[in-house]
């Protein structure tokens, strides 16, 4: 929605770290959209559109005449989008739902020659819920299934049995400890629950689903001085907003085992406000030989957040039906809510949550609130970048530059499992705080070389890095520090065929230390102030090895017909790391996420005059195929994803003119052959906990060798879950320009 609410010039794409102009967590490129300006001649653009799954679409760009050196430009953008899989849940919405809508206003203000203002304010609504979440196997690892039903009473319980020879009532499942001998299994498939190895359009499960509301707003002004022929000082101030509210129940029964008359689908809430505020001075200029930019930067942010993750739903005792319960806590339950007890709505009249005592945000909360954390970012940095050309030498360009930053974060975790009072060893009411500072410098260098009017070659190094910080989803607000990358490039950019084709290709290194990881864990310290919770902590992991090639090439072997291909080739080498969650367990292998070993690409665009009813116009073709091996999604899975194919398409009569103004009349295609792919898939819940033995080899007063694995859950295993990616979508559009 972005590109099309603020009217893109050009998108400029930045491979590599760009610590040196950019700064703040570049460690593998940047995207620099540059915004169409206002030009204070009158005109403008329209279009509107539909599709199929009830899109609809509109957008308008209108640009005023300029009045007393004051150049206007109004932007709006509206996208509608029906779910692509149905929740059969009466009221609720389904997946891969959005509609969107923003304005942008902007001004460009020129009082006297050399002087520039660019003003700008933008708001936008993005009401959206998730991509579908399903089974796509059941018991993959073929483990015993238990019943419920007690075979020598007939009951139906909570305790899983599996059939015994003697006739007698086996138990099993569960976590079996090292020293006991309780037989294998796992819970049943609930029957109203089923297995899909392909791309669902029905929900199987109906639950709560409403979309989730994002808002973002922001305001800039852009001064740009032209203070000499050899000088141009800049001022960038910069305000942003965010607000997000989420509701997330995308999961349904495809994440939790079937247990009768038991809780399941966890609809996760999250609620986050954040805003910034940055200011940049530049001085941008050249003198013989050098091309100069000299800045500071300034960057403040403060961010708030607070989850709840409620089960929505209950099962009857056969699996066979479902209730989803009450949106209200019961009035007359007594004591702290409870994660049993709570609804899914975010407030109720009558609700008293005993966490409003000690924070009054949640006094009227009818939520169990599992979290809820304030934190703060300080940054601020000077830099320099100095390209130099020797007069003898006017083929090579040498550059070099440099930025000094200086980043501190701080910030609190307030509430865990809906307590305020962590009980931080000698103290009460403490909330668990974090605090992380880092002073640093990144260079850059860079040496081109022309070796002719047709080749470009280079070499360059530079480093960037990641910020530190802390995961309000960890135990305590545990922090973490910077990630950090070095990276050496070649490359080489060459035109041939009278200048109808180009190739540029580019082989770099990078070499990461600290990677930041997410460690999960499901925390069953009944002492623990998280017991019961799904925590996820992020630590420094050592270093990754990241190795690859990249090779762009167009070619235009004819003016109306241009060829495009790219391909990239990705080697990366993980660390290994201990769970830090987990004492005691070894060393697991950790993988680098959506990062695919193979990726490919291609496209042809064909443009070609004609004339229409008298009219001139044009019949332009695009047509876009790309392709990407499987790879990880998860940190700590080695399962991966299907390779994807999408082939995208759009077919044009543009620029029919109509008196003053040209019409364009377009159909479109987005996943054209409808390829069918998972590009999210986890085996989490397909095979057992294990539990290890921690140092000091004893667990509940049973001795074990540290490091040994203690137990063996069984109790959530169900099966591989995972998001498929959008069918196939198309449309009509049609566009006015004036």
């Amino acid at each position: 929605m972005n590109a099309a609410l603020f009217d893109i010039e050009r998108i400029e794409v930045l491979k590599g770290p760009q610590g040196t102009l950019f700064g703040r967590n570049t460690e593998g490129g940047a995207l620099s959209m540059v915004t169409r300006a206002p030009s204070g001649v009158f005109g403008g653009r329209f279009v509107a559109g539909v599709g199929n799954y009830g899109s609809r679409s509109a957008e308008g760009h209108l640009d005023l005449p300029k009045f007393a050196n004051l150049a206007i430009k109004l932007d709006g953008v509206y996208q509608h989008q029906d779910p692509t899989v149905t929740d059969p849940l009466a009221g609720s919405t389904g997946w891969n739902y959005y509609d969107r809508k923003g304005g942008r206003a902007a001004a460009r203000w020129t009082p006297v020659d050399g002087f520039t203002a660019d003003f700008a304010y933008d708001y936008a609504k993005d009401e959206n819920t998730p991509n579908f979440s399903q089974l796509v196997s059941y018991n993959p690892n073929g483990y015993a299934v238990g019943t419920y039903t007690n075979p020598q009473t007939g009951v139906v319980g909570t305790q899983l049995y599996v059939p015994s020879s003697t006739g007698a009532a086996v138990k099993c499942g569960g976590t079996i400890r090292f020293d006991q001998t309780t037989p294998v299994c796992i819970a049943p498939l609930a029957a109203a629950e089923g297995v899909h190895p392909g791309r669902q359009t029905v929900s199987d499960i109906g639950v709560p689903q409403q979309p989730s509301v994002d808002l973002t707003h922001g305001a800039s002004a852009v001064l740009k001085y032209k203070a000499a022929p050899w000088i141009e000082l800049r001022s960038i101030t910069a305000w942003r907003g965010v607000s997000t509210d989420q509701w997330d129940n995308s999961g349904g029964a495809a994440r939790s085992t079937f247990a009768p008359n038991a809780n399941f689908s966890r609809y996760s809430l999250s609620f986050l406000r954040q805003h910034q505020f940055s200011e940049e001075f530049q001085a941008v200029g050249s003198v013989p030989q050098l091309d100069y930019v000299l800045g500071a930067y300034y960057f403040t942010e403060h961010a708030t957040e607070y989850a709840a993750t409620p089960l929505s739903n209950a099962w009857n005792a056969s699996g066979t039906a479902y209730t989803v319960r009450s949106p209200v806590i019961d009035s007359s339950a007594t004591g702290p809510i409870s994660s049993v007890n709570s609804g899914y709505q975010q407030f109720a009249p009558s609700c008293n949550n005993t966490l409003g005592a000690s924070v009054t945000q949640f006094a009227n909360s009818c939520q169990f609130i599992t979290r809820a954390s304030s934190a703060y970012d300080h940054n601020v940095s000077a830099f320099g970048n100095l390209t130099f050309t020797p007069e003898q030498l006017g083929n090579i360009h040498i550059t070099a530059g440099g930025r000094y930053t200086k980043d501190q974060r701080r910030g609190q975790l307030y509430v865990v499992n809906n307590r305020s009072d962590l009980l931080t060893p000698g103290t009460t009411n403490t909330p668990f705080p974090f605090s992380n500072s880092i002073s640093r410098f990144d260079p850059l260098l860079n040496l081109a070389v022309d070796a002719s009017s047709d080749v470009h070659l280079y070499a360059k190094y530079a480093t960037g890095f990641r910020a530190g910080g802390a995961n309000d989803r960890s135990a305590q607000f545990n922090s973490f520090g910077p990630e950090a990358v070095k990276s050496y490039e070649l490359g080489a950019k060459v035109d041939f065929l009278d200048h109808k084709a180009r190739l540029n290709l580019a082989g770099y290194i990078m070499d990461r230390s600290n990677t930041q990881f997410d460690f999960d864990f499901y925390d069953t310290s009944a002492t623990s102030p998280t017991n019961g919770a799904h925590i996820e902590q992020t630590q420094n992991a050592g270093q990754t090895k990241i190795r690859g090639i990249e090779a762009d090439l167009t070619v235009r072997p004819v003016q109306a017909l241009t060829l495009t291909a790219s391909y990239a080739y990705t080697y990366i080498k993980a660390p290994s790391s201990v769970n830090p969650l987990v004492p005691g367990a070894p060393a697991q292998q950790l993988y680098i996420v959506y990062t695919p070993t193979h990726a490919a690409s291609g496209a042809v665009d064909y443009a070609t005059p004609v004339n229409i009813f008298g009219s001139a116009a044009s019949i332009r073709l695009h047509l876009d195929a790309n392709y990407a091996s499987s790879q990880y999604t998860f940190q700590l899975e080695s399962t991966k994803t299907d390779p994807s194919f999408t082939v995208n398409g759009r077919l044009a009569l543009a620029d029919i003119e109509l008196g003053s103004n040209k019409l364009t009349l377009s159909v479109w295609s987005r996943n054209l052959l409808n390829h069918t792919n998972i590009y999210r898939r986890s085996a989490a819940n397909s095979s057992p906990v294990l539990n290890y033995c921690p140092t000091g080899g004893a667990v509940g007063g049973v001795a074990c060798t540290a490091g040994t694995v203690f137990s063996t859950n069984y109790s959530g295993i169900l099966g591989d879950y995972a998001n498929f990616n959008p069918p196939r979508t198309f449309g009509f559009e049609a566009s006015v320009k004036f």
